[in-house]
């Protein structure tokens, strides 16, 4: 099983097959709007116009399960969003990505990845959420917070896990080593 065997929902609700990104490299990541790494979506547009042309997407997923921090419509979150950050790449409908609801893509990237821990100061303070949700969260693969990435490979494959606080530095150049 590989990315590519999913199907996730549209803003407007209509099926999308992830068979759609083959040969693309892909970063996976669910997002909010009301959170204290929101300014990451600069840090991912940036990141698209740079390596879009290379054969990079980025998918995201807006989520309100984390300090209920996306709670406005699909269209206002996409309105705030290319207002605010300017952003052009796939913005797909509002999702879970735990609980009963969780999407089954959100549940293939948790069994297929692993937490690597928080780091730096807003570790700290993502720690101590997280602990609030699961308080066993340093000891399985669950997602903590906002912004957790997923890099998927050319062939549909995840390859690597960034937790919100990774910075952006790293997730690039890991995004670079394999386009």
């Amino acid at each position: 099983m590989n990315v590519y065997d999913f199907t996730v929902k549209a803003q407007d609700g209509s099926d999308v097959s992830l068979s759609q990104y083959r040969g693309k490299t892909l970063l996976i990541v669910n997002t909010a709007t009301g959170c204290g790494f929101t300014p990451q979506y600069g840090d991912l547009q940036d990141l698209y116009n740079e390596h879009q042309k290379d054969g990079l997407e980025i998918l995201d997923f807006p989520c309100n399960q984390f300090g209920e921090q996306a709670p406005g419509s699909d269209e206002e979150i996409h309105s705030f969003c290319t207002g605010r950050y300017g952003i052009t790449f796939p913005q797909f409908a509002k999702i879970d990505v735990f609980g009963e609801n969780q999407i089954p893509l959100y549940k293939w990237l948790e069994e297929n990845s692993k937490f690597e821990g928080f780091s730096g100061f807003m570790g700290k303070i993502v720690s101590v959420a997280a602990k609030k949700n699961d308080k066993d969260y340093k000891n399985n693969s669950k997602v903590k917070w906002n912004f957790t990435k997923f890099l998927i490979d050319k062939n549909g494959n995840l390859v690597a896990r960034f937790e919100p606080t990774t910075k952006m530095s790293e997730v690039k150049k890991q995004v670079e080593a394999i386009l």
